[in-house]
């Protein structure tokens, strides 16, 4: 069994497509294929199950495929270990973000980063913090920033807390809330809503905030990024709750200020195991230490 064999395999499985595989993989397909079939030959199954119109995996394919992960990137961190040795950075930087991270200007961080460490292969995805922090536990990110509610801690990671923030409301220009100054989380719940689905760390700031003050309130459009929470509200189809750090970046909506404001806390998170090289490099240049951890 060989690691290309393997890089063939997740290839094929991640766009389903053994031509498009190929492609990435910058081989012809028929090597790809045929490198493919010696691996079923020797594990004695099938990982593929192939037709005219679509490729997907077999039950033994989904059982070989996180395995193949974890030693393809076993490999690749032991060959930036050994660089490490040497002074060279290199091997991958998987860094997850919520879209609302304010406590670090992630995008000149990375920009430096690049600079500095050229042979570092950086990806970046932006997802919510339920969803990155899972995904770090995995070992799928080697880092992700979050935004959570003050009573909720990341678990199974090593982390540390960047900054605590209010939320403010957003309204359409216009709204009778935008003239008011010193609303209260009472009178704000008389409105609807846009705000994320519920159940995520982004709701739970602002559902946290209306029970403790013992009111209810109609979350009428659920949606999953903030630029969709922004432009529902510019149409006035209901008002939203942001950071206040973040909402400068929001073009043509109102800004009210709240007396009773939800807070959240945003989190730098990172695996429980020992950073990779440029990892713990990227953690350095932001000034974190690595041996902080949240259980």
């Amino acid at each position: 069994m060989e690691l290309q064999q393997m890089r063939y395999v997740v290839a094929v499985a991640e766009t389903a497509n053994f031509t498009r595989a190929a492609e990435r993989c910058r081989v012809v397909q028929s090597a790809l294929s045929h490198q493919i079939a010696r691996l079923e030959r020797e594990l004695g199954a099938r990982l593929f199950d192939r037709t005219s119109r679509r490729v997907r995996l077999t039950p033994a394919g989904e059982a070989f495929l996180p395995a193949a992960r974890q030693a393809l990137d076993a490999a690749e961190r032991a060959s930036a270990e050994v660089a490490a040795v040497s002074g060279e950075l290199r091997g991958r930087l998987a860094i997850g973000t919520i879209p609302t991270v304010t406590a670090v200007d992630l995008a000149s961080a990375l920009k430096s980063f690049q600079v500095r460490h050229p042979h570092v292969r950086i990806t970046l995805r932006a997802g919510s913090s339920d969803e990155l922090a899972e995904r770090v536990r995995q070992g799928d990110l080697d880092i992700a920033f979050l935004g959570l509610p003050p009573s909720v801690e990341p678990r199974g990671v090593r982390g540390r807390a960047l900054a605590r923030g209010e939320l403010v409301a957003i309204v359409a220009p216009g709204h009778p809330l935008a003239d008011m100054a010193d609303v209260d989380l009472h009178r704000l719940s008389k409105e609807v809503f846009v705000d994320y689905p519920a159940g995520t760390a982004a709701r739970a700031q602002s559902d946290e905030a209306f029970a403790a003050a013992g009111v209810t309130r109609e979350v009428a459009f659920e949606v999953t990024n903030a630029d969709l929470v922004a432009r529902l509200v510019r149409l006035g189809l209901g008002i939203g709750m942001m950071p206040a750090a973040f909402v400068t970046e929001l073009p043509n909506v109102h800004v009210v200020e709240l007396r009773d404001p939800p807070t959240r806390v945003e989190h730098v998170i990172w695996s429980r195991l020992r950073p990779s090289p440029a990892a713990a490099a990227f953690l350095h240049a932001l000034d974190i230490p690595e041996d902080q951890t949240s259980e």
